[in-house]
């Protein structure tokens, strides 16, 4: 039986989709079998982050319709044979919750991990998304726009009968941590009252392997950032990334004052 994960955010454009796809590969690097389930109908990016926006023969709602099996709408990642992905329709349609239970189901047996990126918001796609998994990540960037609607999300998911809600913060920048110039992490701890499973570094080869269609393989900031992510997922573990660490010290001021002039 599948571990079942919804990726969720209170606001739309923290990263969420990015999260969904790396954390996925990382899990599959570690010999699991994950599948990637793009719920976002009709907004679907999932597909281009991985990139496989080009293979894609079905979708969930050709699953859903009975035009093919569950398994035949999965798209294996060329790069991690253990990660598959079932990407959304480009169309809006009105599924059910009992639709993506079904789906969920057919792949309860074949796969460690079900990851679900999950439509921003509050509307009916967060709650068709939620209602099928067991434990849920919410996305936040250090911005008190994200953390009111993060905290708003967190609500809501104290209603469902969830194992664990977790957060991850992504774009952090350690320069203005140090700064003072945003917020630490700890701050965000403490407004958001759930345990931190990820922080995420601002790196550009993030966004590098996002817009050319692949998760990350470089051994960039990021990249540990991930490994410690998926270590926390994995063993139930809070051990965070320290983006401040090359900022500080004398040569930290350096690269600060570099960084602010680039």
């Amino acid at each position: 039986m599948a571990r079942k994960i919804v990726i969720t955010s209170g606001k739309g454009g923290v990263g969420k989709t990015t999260i969904c796809g790396n954390l996925g590969s990382f899990l599959a690097r570690q010999n699991y079998k994950v599948a990637l389930l793009d719920l976002d109908i009709g907004l679907n990016n999932l597909d281009v982050v991985l990139g496989i926006e080009n293979k894609i023969v079905f979708d969930i709602v050709d699953v859903v319709c009975n035009r093919c099996r569950a398994k035949q709408a999965l798209l294996q990642d060329s790069n991690t044979p253990s990660l598959y992905i079932m990407p959304s329709a480009q169309t809006h349609i009105k599924l059910t919750k009992n639709d993506v239970a079904k789906v969920i189901a057919d792949l309860d047996d074949y796969f460690d991990y079900i990851l679900v990126d999950c439509p921003a918001g509050i509307d009916e796609g967060f709650h068709r998304a939620v209602a099928c998994c067991d434990e849920a990540l919410v996305v936040v960037t250090p911005h008190i726009s994200s953390i009111r609607d993060a905290d708003k999300v967190i609500s809501i998911l104290s209603s469902y009968r969830l194992t664990g809600v977790y957060g991850i913060v992504n774009r952090v920048r350690g320069d203005l941590i140090v700064n003072k110039e945003m917020l630490s992490i700890e701050d965000i701890f403490d407004l958001l009252r759930i345990n931190l499973v990820g922080v995420i570094p601002d790196d550009d080869m993030v966004s590098i392997n996002s817009g050319i269609g692949g998760a990350i393989y470089d051994r960039c900031h990021a990249f540990r950032a991930f490994e410690l992510l998926t270590s926390n997922i994995i063993q139930g573990t809070y051990k965070i990334y320290d983006c401040t660490m090359s900022y500080r010290g004398f040569f930290g001021a350096m690269k600060r004052k570099l960084k602010r002039k680039i």
